[in-house]
């Protein structure tokens, strides 16, 4: 592929994700973006894509592990049904599992409790050379926490979790986690998978309808859409302090599934490229060894 088609390739997906791509969070609003498609691609066209990108991501995450110098983590938030598993094994489908670490974050434990609140999101950041999936992150700790504050325990932490200082530090710990990490060599790529409270009650319904399919409905769900414009706004709040260029944030249109994954895609493709991995060059001296083996098999 020459130079030139490298250029305009690489032109044409910054194309297709700066619409939702979100570099630093001065003026940023929520209600700037939309739930569904709106580039006119049609549903047979992105599944098209996505097949036909699905490689092209395996072959630079396959560099990235031989390289073994850099990673990535790739942090999945969104409210429930926004389409966070079908993401994982979609996009992650043709990834070499041993270059990929999928940690799914559930509410803390006693141990976890005991700690700060970024210290077990650092135990699970993936070593270099892999790509860490977080299914919920710790932006739960400004997303759900700030939603509901009283979960907190009283004396666990310094502040008063229901003020604007206390999530106000909260923000700064988490940029200087990440430009820390960044400076580790290890990027943070941030997605919320944005869908509308009318896609998310089809999801439950569909959930609800099908016997197979009931054992992932949670009564819990309901309980929390009834909080949709609190969310809506701790989302906007989080990405507004947190969005900065080593650490970018992608407002992904989830209200159709396939659009959302190939947009998680191009973006993993899109850093990945940036990279630009490459496995290491081996001595020469084992170069040579490796020639008179492979003489010796062919004899």
């Amino acid at each position: 592929m020459s130079d030139r088609t490298v250029a305009r390739a690489a032109e044409a997906r910054a194309a297709f994700l700066r619409p939702y791509k979100v570099e630093t969070g001065e003026g940023f609003l929520l209600a700037g973006h939309e739930t569904a498609v709106r580039d006119g691609m049609d549903k047979a066209q992105g599944l098209k894509r996505l097949r036909a990108r699905s490689k092209r991501l395996a072959e630079l995450q396959e560099n990235l592990y031989a390289e073994g110098r850099r990673g990535v983590v790739v942090v999945l938030q969104g409210m429930d049904t926004a389409g966070k598993d079908g993401v994982i094994s979609h996009v992650m489908a043709d990834l070499s599992q041993q270059g990929v670490v999928v940690t799914a974050f559930k509410q803390p434990n006693t141990i976890e409790l005991a700690h700060d609140f970024l210290w077990r999101i650092h135990q699970h950041v993936p070593e270099r050379g892999r790509i860490g999936i977080f299914n919920r992150s710790h932006y739960e700790d400004v997303m759900v926490l700030r939603v509901h504050p009283e979960r907190i325990r009283a004396g666990d932490v310094a502040g008063d979790p229901r003020s604007d200082a206390f999530w106000q530090d909260r923000y700064a710990d988490i940029r200087h986690f990440e430009s820390y990490l960044a400076r580790q060599n290890i990027t943070v790529l941030k997605f919320l998978l944005h869908i509308s409270p009318e896609a998310q009650r089809e999801r439950l319904v569909s959930r609800l309808e099908q016997p197979d399919k009931r054992w992932k409905y949670d009564p819990n769900d309901l309980k929390e859409r009834g909080f949709w414009p609190d969310y809506q706004h701790v989302f906007e709040e989080a990405i507004a302090h947190t969005a900065q260029p080593c650490a970018p944030w992608f407002v992904v249109p989830s209200d159709h599934k396939w659009f959302s994954r190939l947009v998680v895609m191009e973006a993993m493709i899109d850093h990945l490229e940036k990279l630009d991995p490459h496995p290491p060059k081996p001595d020469p001296k084992v170069m040579s060894a490796l020639d008179e083996a492979l003489a010796a098999l062919r004899a």
